[in-house]
């Protein structure tokens, strides 16, 4: 899925992570979600690669990165922990400022990023999310259906942990075919992978402990950077999906730009169609947007 790609394991400090680069031009890092892995940037990554470095990164505690222990606040799996990963391990592969983008989970560790660390984001692109605080405080009865893992994951150890080792399987297969794209679109090897990630019991805690953490951690970081008018400098870009829960839950805060934009200085967007996993089914959309605006 990644030709010419080539596979790295990059000692970052609190622990490793695996990523696959490639191509050449200007750095990209791309950063995936909730139930996935770095494989669900194989049909964007390719093509961005004609025109930049791509680096295609598994987020801590998912794929093939590690997974180090966590404690009684959730701390290793804060959304700034994961996003000092990256920053790191973009600097051990010669690149002090990069554009990120970062869909779902990946999204808010590409926003905490450009927030805690400015100089190290050029651009800032998030896909199909809104920040974490904002989640939280416009929540409804939509919200706590819609968004199921947001509330059951965060939920103490083991339950949630229990219940995902049960039947990966049948997460995966929910995903990818419920959250508003075409499941037939997505081969028959990459669920496999994304099955075979979700398998570990390790990867399964860890996952969990990031969902606690963005319930409590995360949270508050959000909350604290509104009463202190922090904002995000660089531009952003604002994808998200047409018909889906962004587009449809926020249209009195002005819909995702609207809520963005109380947060970055410059910010543009637009919803794409494909569902939830719009960078897998429909890729071509989402790289004529991520090329015109890192270009």
């Amino acid at each position: 899925m990644f030709d010419g790609f080539e596979p790295v394991t990059v000692d970052v400090g609190e622990t490793t992570i695996f990523a696959r680069r490639g191509g050449s031009g200007e750095p990209v890092l791309l950063l995936h979600g909730f139930p996935e892995t770095h494989a669900m940037w194989h049909r964007v990554a390719p093509a961005l690669a004609d025109d930049f470095t791509v680096v295609c990164a598994d987020l801590r505690g998912y794929g093939a990165s590690g997974k180090p222990a966590s404690d009684a606040a959730h701390a290793p799996y804060a959304k700034g922990a994961m996003a000092r990963d990256m920053v790191r391990l973009m600097a051990r592969l010669g690149h002090k400022r990069f554009s990120a983008v970062g869909h779902d989970r990946g999204g808010r560790v590409a926003y905490r990023m450009a927030l805690d660390q400015p100089d190290s984001v050029e651009r800032l692109a998030v896909l199909d999310i809104i920040p974490t605080g904002e989640a939280f405080r416009r929540a409804d009865t939509r919200f706590a259906l819609g968004y199921w893992p947001w509330l059951l994951l965060a939920q103490p150890s083991p339950l949630p942990e229990r219940l995902i080792a049960a039947d990966p399987q049948a997460i995966i297969h929910n995903a990818l075919d419920e959250w508003g794209s075409d499941g037939s679109g997505f081969p028959a090897d990459v669920r496999a992978a994304y099955i075979a990630a979700l398998s570990d019991a390790d990867a399964v805690h860890a996952i969990c402990e990031e969902y606690r953490a963005a319930a409590t951690i995360d949270l508050a970081r959000d909350e604290e950077d509104r009463r202190a008018g922090r904002r995000i400098a660089c531009r952003t870009l604002v994808l998200w999906s047409a018909g889906g829960p962004l587009d449809e839950w926020y249209e009195r805060a002005g819909g995702p730009l609207g809520i963005w934009q109380e947060w970055a200085d410059r910010v543009e967007g637009r919803a794409i169609s494909g569902g939830h996993f719009f960078p897998e089914a429909n890729a071509g959309e989402t790289l004529a947007e991520l090329r015109r605006f890192l270009l």
